[in-house]
């Protein structure tokens, strides 16, 4: 299967979500990722989780009419990610975590989404990262398993913050969670200043990806100014028969200064690069 290129609602938030799925399909990209992000999104957990299917159903049909389909869908329940991550020690967290995951599940599966993304958890201060990283392991293993009764591929974003920021800290989450996969994101890497080759060996875990100009220090920026290798990723992504999207992820937020690029422009520089490259 070719590869396809998506694009993430979260580059439009100021506009209506109709007329971003419009604009995104005007675009020219064959599918959209969605921000499930509580506080923050146009579309929030608390709106669409009391009747997961119809909306679900309803957005699927909206993206329809943009000539879309739904590549991804990304759950964050709060702005703080720490504030609900998977792993948190307290059980009735873990437990309306586990339940928000049924709840998005269906609504990726009504919306004939093509893929699940959700957060790996972080190392929460008064344990060790042993500790906090086997309950991430444990929490993810059950998801894992519920993903693939569902049929609908299901990684992580391995991200700053998280307890898996390092190559070397998810590849041992992945390694000890069978069947975990990845929505990677060089910029998250690229950000600590990590190198591009350092990143490539967790190219044959992608089930999902995000793309858009990053730096040292700089968690997003220009396409002139980015420091990703989209080549060697591209030819990365075909060896190891990558069968789904690239999503186009300039985001709009104040977080890490994500709010100071024209994200309609770079998106369109950044897709003319990856159309040439795939």
């Amino acid at each position: 299967m070719k590869i396809r290129i998506a694009c993430s609602d979260a580059a439009f938030p100021l506009m209506e979500h109709d007329d971003c799925l419009r604009l995104i399909g005007m675009l020219g990209v064959e599918g959209v990722d969605i921000g499930l992000f509580e506080e923050r999104s146009k579309l929030q957990p608390s709106d669409v989780f009391g009747a997961p299917e119809k909306n679900g159903r309803a957005l699927k049909a909206k993206a329809e009419e943009s000539g879309l389909s739904v590549a991804d869908v990304f759950f964050q329940p709060a702005l703080d990610f720490r504030k609900f991550s998977i792993n948190r020690p307290d059980e009735d967290v873990r437990r309306q975590s586990r339940e928000d995951f049924q709840r998005t599940l269906e609504y990726a599966l009504a919306a004939e989404s093509y893929h699940l993304t959700f957060l790996p958890g972080v190392h929460h201060e008064g344990e060790s990262y042993e500790d906090s990283l086997a309950r991430a392991s444990e929490e993810l293993a059950w998801r894992v398993e519920r993903a693939a009764d569902a049929k609908i591929s299901f990684g992580v974003e391995a991200h700053v913050g998280s307890l898996a920021e390092t190559p070397e800290k998810i590849l041992a989450l992945l390694e000890m969670t069978p069947g975990l996969m990845l929505t990677l994101d060089y910029t998250h890497f690229m950000r600590q200043g990590i190198a591009n080759e350092d990143v490539h060996p967790l190219l044959p875990y992608a089930s999902h990806f995000h793309a858009r100009g990053a730096a040292p220090g700089r968690l997003q920026t220009t396409v002139a100014e980015n420091g990703i290798d989209y080549s060697a990723i591209a030819a990365g992504l075909k060896e190891a028969g990558y069968p789904g999207f690239i999503g186009l992820e300039y985001t709009w937020t104040e977080w890490e200064g994500c709010n100071r690029t024209d994200n309609l422009s770079e998106t369109i520089l950044l897709r003319d690069l990856l159309r040439a490259l795939i």
